[in-house]
């Protein structure tokens, strides 16, 4: 479950990323953010994995305040939540099997239970047989998927995806979209940002939509612009 209430944040410079957002995202939904540039989607997602602290209010994740979370154990809330982004942000100087197995060698997960765990993801998305490719070997697509495969590697029961078919072409795209779905059947609460249209159209998931920092509009199978009156 994820719950900001009253949640409020303005930036250094003046700028107000949410304005006094009030939500809750119960488990195992699947919610688009959508709204222009700007509007504030990627500070909603950041402050649910405490990358950016709200100046007003609280944002609660699977029952924890995140607001009060001492520094030292963010990176475990993080453990429980799966981020991909529009520019996949994978190490270049790693295959895509390191890429993905990074994190688990970072806690000291045993070698053999990594690559267990990691060839099965890659065959989840698609990718068994790009193990050992670097990033510059693989399209738009492949290098989304692995970004996806990493960020499920420790099977987290939240996932944020802030634009991940951004880059992409409508095809690729829908295909990234299915795999969000299935990994919403599995049972992960899925939240996505896009600017897509037909996506979010033929998703026909709640989406909630933000303009200036705020919620104005939150539709249970709704389109990416409001329906017609």
């Amino acid at each position: 479950m994820i719950e900001l209430d009253g949640v409020s944040v303005t930036y250094e410079n003046g700028t107000r990323g949410l304005d006094d957002v009030s939500i809750r995202i119960n488990e195992g939904e699947f919610v688009y953010l959508v709204g222009p540039t700007g509007e504030g989607k990627s500070t909603f997602m950041k402050v649910i994995y405490r990358e950016v602290l709200p100046t007003r209010g609280r944002v609660i994740v699977s029952g924890t305040d995140v607001t009060r979370l001492p520094r030292s154990r963010v990176p475990y809330l993080r453990r429980d939540i799966g981020v991909v982004f529009q520019d996949f942000r994978l190490l270049p100087d790693k295959t895509a099997f390191e890429n993905v197995g990074y994190a688990m060698e970072v806690i000291g997960v045993n070698r053999r239970e990594l690559r267990e765990r990691v060839a099965n993801l890659l065959a989840q998305v698609g990718l068994e047989h790009k193990g050992t490719a670097y990033p510059s070997q693989l399209s738009g697509g492949e290098q989304q998927r692995v970004s996806i495969a990493r960020a499920l590697i420790n099977h987290p029961p939240i996932f944020l995806a802030d634009e991940p078919t951004g880059n992409l072409d409508p095809e690729t795209s829908w295909g990234i979209v299915c795999l969000l779905n299935e990994i919403n059947r599995q049972g992960a609460t899925v939240v996505v940002a896009s600017h897509d249209r037909d996506i979010v159209d033929r998703s026909r998931k709640r989406v909630v939509s933000l303009a200036r920092g705020r919620i104005v509009r939150d539709e249970p199978e709704g389109r990416y612009d409001p329906a017609p009156a």
